[in-house]
């Protein structure tokens, strides 16, 4: 169980932080800015579900899944393998996790008529918001992948797949909460030369 008694802690006024590890590290750390952004990501669902809730309660429950998933990856990624005893199972994201996403992009995209050009961010104020998602997503999973490649860096290949899964969620839900695609706004090659 998580207790939190007291916000500021003063601890990371020389500019570090604790990993669920104990140890610190840079608030720049690349592991730091990895669950960082996670958590960006999560916020930006947040604005998504101001707009979703009422409008499409289907979508708003696989976005109250995916915000809790979210902290379950910040966990995962604050949490680096180690060699030391933890005196506890650390959090992290199951291939159960991915599966769920790719059945629930599924459910979504079989309401969509196929694409002929791109989408741009547009229609909906719910499309807009998982349109930011998206591309917060996108830069998370670059910052988790560049993570991975690192030789002293552990990160679990789910955490990985996750994301990859997620920011493909986010896209097909922009499209369903867009009236199914119907008020997709597509890009035009070239429009304006």
């Amino acid at each position: 169980m998580v207790v939190l008694n007291r916000i500021y802690t003063r601890t990371g006024d020389s500019g570090t932080t604790g990993l669920a590890t104990g140890e610190r590290r840079a608030k720049f750390d690349l592991r730091v800015e990895a669950y960082g952004t996670v958590d960006e990501t999560n916020a930006c669902l947040g604005l998504a579900r101001l707009h979703c809730a009422e409008a499409d309660p289907l979508v708003d429950a696989m976005l109250g899944r995916v915000q809790n998933d979210l902290f379950d990856l910040g966990a995962d990624l604050a949490t680096p393998a180690t060699d030391k005893p933890l005196g506890y199972e650390p959090l992290r994201i199951t291939q159960g996790q991915v599966d769920r996403l790719e059945r629930e992009i599924d459910t979504l995209n079989e309401h969509l008529s196929p694409l002929r050009s791109f989408v741009l961010p547009g229609g909906t104020p719910t499309a807009v918001a998982l349109h930011l998602a998206r591309t917060v997503c996108r830069r998370a999973e670059r910052l988790v992948v560049e993570l991975s490649h690192k030789p002293d860096e552990a990160v679990s290949p789910e955490a990985v797949k996750y994301l990859n899964r997620l920011s493909d969620f986010f896209f097909v839900a922009s499209r369903y909460v867009n009236d199914k695609g119907g008020r997709d706004v597509l890009w035009v090659p070239g429009q304006n030369r």
